[in-house]
């Protein structure tokens, strides 16, 4: 599919990785319409600190993915649909499961539900790879067992499930891309490379972290964001789940030392038991096969490998340490 002139719906544009492939998208010349969770301040998350080149080229639609009749008129005219809006935090699903239901499987019902009744041409929907659990082979391919390991991937797994059931059911053109752990300038510091880099540019040197051992394949949001493009473009990709990853395994522990040694500073790592998942809930080990991305998409990491995840985390550090993003952190919290 050719993007040219076709009109793109991008669902959880305001958050850290929409943001981003909504400006990629706008500035090759694309038509968007950034669907953003309404609210009294009328605050269009990250967006809200686009370029005005950026901004004034966009439709913007403040609705709530959890309202069927606002997604389908959000979705009116837009002929390509993708679709990352949705809860995160691991921590928060342990004691609002609830609200991953209705946000994650029930608002991506209302995106497929809109998509079938107005004949949309492409939905890429957004999985993650917290639905394979901790790996029982790698590297793990998209052919692995899923495993509700936390509410959150429990609801990933069921909306994943729903988006490839409408394309079995009812032949929606639906494309799942499974991006494993994203990370760069914008993201939140509940993940675990922004509170390092927060911690550490706010002078601290003992850092407070969870588990050091479990290993992450961690993807720079630029690789990211091209994955999102090439899913859409690709007509091979529909009713295809495909892994974005940089397959490349790093534990926690390696992160933290190298992002300390890249910012030239010597720290202490301490254990904070807040931050330590339920021992069977913690996800111990991803590390991604993206064979199938460069085979149907021709895509593959830019910032892959020792050398490119430096270069991700230099670029992600030098954003955070700017005064005035680190300013939009609470660093000495813990974020849930």
């Amino acid at each position: 599919m050719v993007l040219s002139g076709k009109k793109i719906l991008i669902t959880g544009a305001d958050g850290f990785i929409g943001s981003h492939l909504t400006e990629a998208l706008v500035k090759q010349g694309h038509d968007v319409k950034a669907f953003v969770m309404y609210n009294s301040f009328n605050s269009w998350g990250w967006l809200d600190h686009a370029p005005q080149e950026i901004t004034k080229q966009l439709e913007v639609f403040p609705g709530d993915i959890r309202d069927p009749h606002g997604v389908k008129q959000a979705m009116k005219g837009c002929d390509v649909v993708l679709h990352l809006a949705a809860l995160i935090a691991i921590p928060y699903s342990y004691h609002s499961p609830d609200t991953y239901v209705d946000t994650n499987i029930k608002g991506t019902l209302n995106v497929l539900q809109a998509a079938r009744e107005l004949e949309v041409e492409k939905v890429v929907h957004t999985s993650t790879s917290e639905v394979y659990g901790t790996a029982r082979f790698v590297p793990i391919t998209e052919e692995h067992p899923l495993q509700g390991q936390s509410p959150y991937s429990a609801s990933k797994i069921g909306a994943d499930q729903m988006a490839m059931s409408f394309y079995n059911s009812f032949s929606t053109p639906v494309s799942i891309i499974r991006p494993f752990n994203t990370y760069g300038p914008r993201q939140s510091a509940r993940a675990v490379i922004p509170t390092i880099i927060t911690q550490i540019a706010s002078g601290e040197h003992r850092i407070r972290l969870g588990s050091l051992h479990p290993t992450r394949d961690f993807n720079y949001v630029q690789d990211t964001v091209a994955g999102f493009m090439a899913v859409a473009e690709s007509e091979r990709s529909v009713g295809q789940v495909i892994n974005i990853g940089s397959n490349y395994e790093v534990s926690i522990g390696q992160t933290a030392r190298l992002i300390a040694e890249i910012m030239g500073q010597e720290i202490e790592i301490l254990t904070d038991d807040q931050r330590l998942r339920p021992d069977k809930s913690e996800v111990e080990r991803l590390w991604a096969d993206n064979r199938k991305a460069k085979r149907l998409l021709g895509w593959e990491p830019v910032y892959g490998e020792l050398d490119g995840f430096k270069r991700g985390l230099s670029e992600t550090i030098e954003w955070f340490t700017q005064p005035n993003n680190l300013r939009q952190y609470k660093a000495g919290i813990y974020n849930v």
